[in-house]
C-alpha cells in the first residue's frame, strides 16, 4: 500500500505543477490526513506510514523543482506550518514555538520536520499551490486568488484530493487589459 500511495501522490504533485507553472523559491503548501488515507475519519487513525509515503512522494519533486515544501497542521496546532527556516525568514513569517506529534499537529506534519534541515512552524502562509489530501482545508495557506485544479486522478489511498493553484487578483474594469497567465 505505502508504494501505491507515493506514486499516486507524485502523479498527484507532478500533475499540479505542470497545471501551477510555478517559480523555484516559491511555496507549495500540503494538507494531509493520514487518518482520511487509511480509510479512517479525520484526526482519528493517524498514521505514521501514510504520511512517510505522502511525503516521500511529494518532497523529492519540490526539491528538484526549487520549492518550498510547507505542511499544514491539523486543528489541534491550529493549522499552523511546518516549513524550513531559509523559507520562513525569505518570506518574513515569524517563527512560532511548536514541534508537531502525531496527535497535536498529525503524521505528515511530524514527518516533515523530521525530514527538513532546520524546521520551523510559523501560524499562517501565502502559498502559491497546493493539495488538499483530505479534506484538510488548505485555503486560509493559499494566495488570495485560488484556482482549482483539476486532475487526472481523485483520490490518494481512500482520500479525496483537491487541487489549487494562485494567480494576481484581475483589477481595473473594463479598460484593462490582462497578460496572459502564461507568460510568468
Amino acid at each position: 500500500m505505502k508504494e501505491t500511495i507515493t506514486a499516486a501522490t507524485k502523479q498527484a504533485v507532478t500533475e499540479l505543477l505542470a497545471a501551477a507553472k510555478m517559480k523555484p523559491g516559491q511555496l507549495f503548501v500540503v494538507g494531509c490526513s493520514s487518518s482520511e488515507i487509511a480509510g479512517g475519519v479525520i484526526g482519528h487513525a493517524s498514521s505514521m506510514d501514510c504520511a512517510e509515503a505522502v511525503y516521500e512522494g511529494i518532497a523529492p519533486i519540490l526539491a528538484e523543482n526549487g520549492l518550498y515544501l510547507c505542511a499544514q497542521c491539523c486543528e489541534h496546532l491550529n493549522r499552523a506550518i511546518i516549513m524550513e527556516r531559509e523559507a520562513a525568514e525569505k518570506y518574513g513569517y515569524e517563527i512560532v514555538c511548536v514541534v508537531p506529534q502525531p496527535k497535536a499537529g498529525g503524521s505528515f506534519a511530524t514527518t516533515v520536520w523530521k525530514n527538513m534541515k532546520d524546521p520551523v512552524a510559523v501560524e499562517e502562509v501565502e502559498a502559491h499551490a497546493g493539495i488538499d489530501i483530505g479534506g484538510t482545508l488548505i485555503g486560509m495557506h493559499l494566495r488570495r486568488v485560488a484556482v482549482p485544479v483539476r486532475l487526472s486522478l481523485n483520490k490518494i489511498g481512500e482520500a479525496n484530493i483537491l487541487c489549487a493553484r494562485t494567480r494576481p487578483k484581475f483589477i481595473g474594469g473594463i479598460r484593462a487589459r490582462y497578460e496572459d497567465e502564461t507568460e510568468r
